[in-house]
């Protein structure tokens, strides 16, 4: 009895093992091909971490966002503009408007032509080389160098240029139009005008210790 008891209990033990056996077995292999690798931690991929990164490194300013209306034949189109400001702290900023049909579109657009337009500003430390006065529609903008320690000081869509180019002390005046587009784009018509004693001395031939 005892040997029969043994066989029955070694029987169930196989015809539970063995279905899992049969599965592991049978199970296909996974084909990681289509960029669906699970990472370390178990978890996907998320497609959008290289641009992550990449973008870490830029300031990204949103100005302003307007509702825009477009009269057509079959009636009244509603988009939205966005007016955007990149900048990477280091003396580069570049502006970029564009329009969609949604918001996060109209911001990505703007961002990707704030990235193409980006210039190199001419900076003194942590302020401007000299004062200069920047113009565009009715809009103009003073911008006046500051010792250290003063900070930023201007209103909104001008500040938002300033920090994004890196300028940690400035004294701002604004004139004419309190248009954000207006503000904005006079600000970085005075940034890019300005000029260092190196470029200053190489236009008119002379050395820096000269001018």
């Amino acid at each position: 009895m005892e040997n029969v008891q043994e066989v029955e209990v070694v029987a169930t033990e196989v015809a539970t093992t063995t279905p899992a056996q049969n599965n592991e077995q049978q199970q296909p292999k996974r084909n990681f091909r289509d960029g669906n690798r699970p990472d370390r931690k178990g978890g996907r991929r998320n497609p959008r971490e290289r641009d992550n990164k990449e973008d870490d490194g830029l300031i990204k300013k949103l100005v302003a966002v307007n509702r825009v209306t477009k009269v057509v034949k079959g009636g009244r189109t509603m988009r939205f503009s966005a007016l955007v400001v990149v900048g990477d702290g280091k003396g580069s900023v570049g502006i970029g408007m564009a329009k969609a049909a949604e918001v996060p579109q109209a911001i990505e657009k703007a961002n990707l032509r704030a990235k193409k337009a980006m210039v190199k500003v001419a900076l003194v430390d942590t302020t401007i080389p000299h004062e200069v006065i920047g113009t565009f529609g009715r809009g103009k903008v003073l911008l006046m160098p500051a010792q250290p320690g003063t900070g930023v000081i201007a209103g909104g869509p001008v500040r938002n240029v300033l920090e994004a180019v890196g300028i940690k002390d400035i004294r701002t005046k604004s004139y004419g139009s309190n248009n954000p587009v207006n503000c904005v784009k006079a600000t970085f018509e005075g940034l890019v005008a300005l000029r260092s004693r190196e470029q200053i001395a190489a236009l008119r031939g002379k050395s820096v210790e000269e001018i």
